[in-house]
């Protein structure tokens, strides 16, 4: 019984602390992306050493036979320091990524040349925690789906060029020059097969296979990585036509579904002005009936001028997150247009951070709660003045 208490106290603290550390903006994706790259340095370490790049240049220069071995990890942790980049953009693309570099580490681990049991618990755990944490990794955009579809056409590309030269006596007639083997990479791995080069060992056979194999599936999610985003942003076009439309200008723009948010949106609309709110995700059938709704990231410029906000009298941003809203003010400054900007702060602890934005107001309700509650239990005199004053910086 005390067992299951103290776990579930531990379980309740552990929560609490990751809701903690989600509201400050920096978590898990930023934990996640140095582990993700600290990994991927310590995988090149282990197997290629500090000389990484010297073993590049003679596996480009066609020298195999003693530094084939290092090419897996060579890829694979090259890879992952890519990858590392999109987790602190929290993009979804470069989380699939990362879990499957994950997951050739640990094979390269179990099955290569040299076994780290510690290295394969480390990444393992990288493993489980990008499992955990896949919710947090919810953003695509055409820049990030470019960059994983070049990234992961050009490793293809080197891994089926530099295993053709490799194995290049298995084929008929023998590849013996790396332009022959690119040759060779490109006509397997767009399923072409001109027959002009068979392989006639299993080896070269299974190596023949894994490239059509993965040509198809990079080919094919590279293309859906970029063509994704086009198509969601047209749903969320066909999303935002089925609330009322409304004539968006000289209106508010309340961005985000906080308390704050939709009280802010509800008193203004009671004051007789025009509000569109702007929403990451759209809102269930009926939820928000009769109100001028727009779908989409409050941080892209393109949603912006969907909602009206070059137009607007001013734009709220007035998410939970603070990165979000300094964020959205950034690019509502962007966009240009005399509309003020409004930020809310949700920890104090950010001010000096959102100020440098420069919003025209800064709201601080919450950051006010503690101050208050401070100065009423020690017998400070609390005026108008020194309300409004924290409330509005």
């Amino acid at each position: 019984m005390a067992s299951e208490l103290l776990g579930q106290r531990l379980r309740q603290s552990l929560q609490h602390w990751a809701a903690t550390a989600r509201k400050h903006g920096w978590f898990p994706h930023v934990p996640l992306a140095i582990l993700a790259a600290g990994g991927a340095l310590k995988l090149l370490h282990l197997d290629v050493g500090r000389d990484w790049q010297r073993y590049l240049g003679l596996l480009m220069e066609g020298q195999f036979d003693q530094h084939a071995a290092v090419l897996p990890p060579l890829l694979i942790g090259l890879g992952q320091l890519a990858m590392s980049a999109g987790l602190l953009m929290r993009s979804r693309l470069s989380w699939v990524m990362t879990m499957l570099m994950a997951g050739g580490a640990i094979a390269n681990l179990m099955f290569g040349r040299h076994h780290s049991v510690p290295m394969l618990i480390y990444f393992s755990v990288l493993l489980l925690a990008l499992l955990a944490s896949w919710q947090s990794f919810d953003r695509s955009s055409l820049a990030a789906s470019t960059l994983f579809a070049f990234t992961s056409i050009a490793m293809l590309v080197m891994y089926a060029t530099l295993g053709s030269y490799y194995l290049g006596a298995d084929f008929t007639p023998p590849i013996k020059d790396l332009l022959t083997a690119l040759y060779y990479a490109m006509i397997t791995m767009t399923t072409v097969g001109y027959g002009d080069i068979v392989p006639h060992t299993s080896q070269a056979r299974l190596f023949a296979v894994s490239v059509v194999v993965l040509g198809v599936a990079v080919f094919a999610t590279s293309l859906t990585a970029v063509v994704s985003p086009m198509i969601k942003r047209s749903l969320q076009r066909i999303v935002n036509q089925k609330g009322r439309t409304m004539k968006r200008k000289d209106h508010y723009v309340v961005v985000g579904n906080s308390s704050l948010a939709i009280n802010t949106w509800r008193e203004l609309v009671r004051r007789g002005q025009s509000v569109t709110r702007l929403l990451r995700d759209a809102p269930e059938d009926g939820e928000l009936h009769d109100v001028d709704v727009v779908v989409g990231d409050s941080s892209d410029t393109d949603v912006l001028r969907q909602a009206g906000a070059h137009q607007a009298k001013a734009v709220l941003a007035m998410r939970d997150d603070d990165a979000e809203n300094a964020f959205t003010v950034l690019a509502v400054k962007e966009l240009g247009g005399s509309a003020r900007t409004v930020a809310a702060v949700n920890d104090a602890r950010h001010l000096s951070r959102i100020k440098l934005v420069q919003p025209d107001v800064i709201i601080a309700p919450q950051v006010l709660g503690g101050e208050l509650t401070a100065m009423l239990l020690t017998g400070e005199k609390v005026t108008a003045d020194f309300v409004l004053e924290r409330v509005f910086r």
